[in-house]
């Protein structure tokens, strides 16, 4: 694996109809979200045509620093058609329905980040067999959410940890994650935590990503005790 040491602690993973109810673009919500302290954002577009999601991405690819982690979720083909277009797409994250991990890296190249969500031992001994494929791991859901339809059973702390020690890939806890949550999350090894609703249908999107990138900073100081 040679693509570059990303920050997941505080991971936005975005819903535009969460965005438009609360009058705001993605990028608009996003570039927000980046102030108050998020360090990596995952486009997610169920609905969207391939246009659509890759104008969505430049979008928000050009309100954002550098510092900020920039990921495509499902699409390789938007990931690679951004890439072109000489954007600054960090990488890919795909689900356990979508192409499998080998296929995505030899896609997207060895210089990209390849995330991939597991629920289950299984899934996770098959994804750390050949950790030069997948970067990191999301697992969850943590909590009941209806943010995704098809989301897991919540896993809860306990879960969460169970499955994290199971293989040694990063893992990015998700499923209605709050800032009381991160504390016990990063004692369970988790190297960040996703957040869709707590930002995107936040009455403001910097207070809350504050509020979780605090907590976060929190909990390392309190880890590091």
């Amino acid at each position: 694996m040679t693509a570059a040491p990303v920050d997941l602690s505080v991971y936005l993973v975005t819903d535009t109809a969460q965005c438009a109810a609360r009058g705001r673009s993605v990028a608009e919500t996003v570039a927000l979200a980046v102030a108050g302290g998020v360090t990596a954002v995952q486009i997610r577009e169920k609905h969207a045509t391939g246009r659509e999601f890759l104008h969505t991405v430049l979008e928000v690819a050009a309100v954002l620093p550098e510092r900020v982690t920039l990921i495509v979720n499902d699409r390789v083909d938007v990931f690679l058609a951004a890439r072109a277009a000489g954007a600054r797409v960090t990488g890919v994250h795909v689900g356990q329905s979508d192409l499998p991990p080998a296929a995505v890296r030899e896609l997207i190249g060895e210089d990209a980040v390849l995330g991939l969500s597991a629920a289950t031992p299984e899934q996770l001994r098959t994804a750390a067999e050949d950790p030069a494929r997948v970067h990191h791991v999301g697992i969850g859901a943590l909590h009941a959410t209806r943010t995704k339809a098809d989301a897991p059973a919540p896993l809860g702390h306990a879960g969460f940890a169970r499955l994290a020690r199971l293989s040694d890939l990063p893992a990015v806890a998700i499923g209605g994650i709050t800032p009381a949550d991160l504390p016990r999350l990063r004692d369970a090894g988790a190297v960040g935590a996703a957040a869709v609703s707590g930002i995107c249908a936040a009455v403001d999107p910097r207070a809350s990503a504050r509020a979780y990138a605090r907590a976060w900073t929190r909990a390392r100081a309190e880890n590091l005790a």
